[in-house]
């Protein structure tokens, strides 16, 4: 009885400390090219996997990523499932009241997208009037939210969907972050933006009181500026080419 007791607290120790060297990442793998998964291999890739696993290099913790729906990401966090988010999730959107930030590891502007062929939307004045797409929950819709005059903000689960309704005429504008307009396939042929809005904040979202683990990630973030990293992963994901 002993000798199972013991080995039963020896596996418990292994997998306590299996625990303490992993950082389980959640993320939701539909917002490239920050998070996607390739359509060859089915393989999860973009800025944020390369960022996430740079920094448990850095901090020397393996790196679990965890695929999950865009509404349940912070639920997860709270209930465990993850240790933290890098999902191109802004500073808004994760509610700085509730958990804790990083410093912010990218500006991404927020941009106004139309079909190339229309000529009467050139600014965000005139949106006035207008059917605006955006998606669920995303920084983004708190931006359209507090745009004048609209006659309609269609919410979508995902920004797909949000560009085959304007695609379509169903819409007249999408709001989404700069960097996943120009990744739309035929981006250059179907669409065009028209204006800029407010910058969001990407930040790494952690759990509330998560400090020591906080100061870690804000250390590798510090590091990997420094050392060249950083820009590599800029060029190579979120570079205009």
């Amino acid at each position: 009885m002993k000798k199972l007791l013991l080995l039963a607290m020896l596996a418990f120790g292994l997998l306590a400390h299996a625990a303490q060297d992993t950082i389980n990442v959640g993320l939701c793998a539909a917002y490239p090219p920050f998070e996607s998964r390739d359509a060859k291999n089915g393989k999860i890739v973009g800025f944020d996997i390369d960022l996430a696993n740079a920094i448990g290099q850095i901090i020397g913790k393996k790196i679990v990523i965890h695929d999950a729906e865009w509404q349940a990401l912070l639920g997860g966090l709270k209930t465990n499932k993850f240790d933290v988010i890098i999902s191109a999730m802004a500073r808004q959107e994760a509610g700085k009241n509730n958990v804790n930030l990083s410093n912010t590891y990218y500006l991404l502007n927020d941009v106004i997208v139309v079909n190339k062929n229309n000529d009467t939307i050139k600014s965000k004045k005139d949106l006035v009037g207008k059917r605006v797409g955006v998606q669920l929950g995303s920084g983004s819709e708190q931006i359209v939210d507090k745009l004048k005059g609209l006659k309609q903000v269609a919410r979508y689960n995902y920004n797909p969907e949000a560009f085959l309704d304007l695609k379509n005429g169903r819409i007249d504008a999408v709001v989404v972050g700069y960097t996943y307009a120009i990744n739309q396939k035929d981006f250059k042929t179907q669409y065009k933006i028209i204006d800029k809005l407010a910058p969001a904040e990407l930040v790494v979202v952690m759990k509330k009181g998560q400090d020591e683990l906080t100061q870690q990630i804000n250390h590798a973030l510090d590091v990997l500026k420094k050392n060249g990293t950083y820009d590599a992963l800029i060029q190579k994901w979120l570079a205009v080419k």
